[in-house]
């Protein structure tokens, strides 16, 4: 992972939230180039001062973050938009990556949790919170269980290799992490989970554990 200053916008309409984002960022290699109140503003800043990485909080007046967040990929702007909320829905965290977000995280997050999920994010992963993810994957599993169009199917079948990759994607550990586990490097690890994904027909690695817990192949 690069080790270059990323810059990032921090979108929430309470002050005193964002104040507590910018100072859980001090001391880090983030600099923070715009505050916004409402989601009309960070698009705005989005545009003018082009970020890495945007913290975005979902309910917000107005424009809300989901409404944001749809409006910056339907521009194409590059920034990467991190999706903040205190609540636990499974609509917010399938609407954020079906348009597009990079990461979903909830407010409760540690400094170190929220720093490790702006760095990913900026390096081209994406992040959801690991605990929440596997409540969605269950609850998803427990709603379609025997549900799956022929659409869903897999492109080709997964090697036993990728199987125990897909395996710990679902479980939400980094490249790094997996190949810890497993005796390889991040690289080769990499280069593992883009097959899965491309076998799944899934763009980031959280589509593929929703997939993955639909199709059966993991629990």
């Amino acid at each position: 992972m690069s080790q270059s200053e990323i810059t990032l916008v921090i979108a929430d309409d309470h002050p005193m939230v964002r104040a507590g984002l910018r100072s859980m960022l001090g001391a880090s290699r983030i600099r923070v180039v715009g505050e916004a109140g409402s989601g009309e503003e960070a698009v705005q800043l989005v545009r003018s001062r082009h970020p890495q990485v945007v913290l975005m909080d979902i309910r917000m007046p107005g424009m809300d973050g989901i409404q944001a967040l749809e409006a910056i990929r339907a521009e194409k702007l590059p920034s990467r938009v991190i999706m903040v909320t205190t609540y636990r829905s499974t609509s917010y965290l399938l609407r954020s990556l079906s348009l597009g977000a990079a990461g979903f995280v909830l407010k409760d997050i540690s400094r170190e949790e929220l720093l490790a999920a702006i760095y990913s994010v900026a390096d081209g992963a994406s992040l959801v919170d690991s605990q929440f993810l596997q409540d969605v994957l269950r609850s998803l599993e427990q709603a379609d269980a025997g549900e799956i169009s022929g659409a869903e199917q897999l492109v080709e079948p997964l090697t036993a290799r990728e199987m125990d990759i897909l395996k710990l994607m679902v479980e939400g550990l980094t490249n790094q992490a997996i190949g810890d586990v497993l005796g390889l490097s991040a690289g080769t690890v990499k280069g593992y989970a883009q097959t899965v994904m491309h076998k799944l027909g899934t763009n980031d690695r959280t589509q593929a554990a929703v997939k993955a817990i639909r199709l059966g192949l993991v629990k």
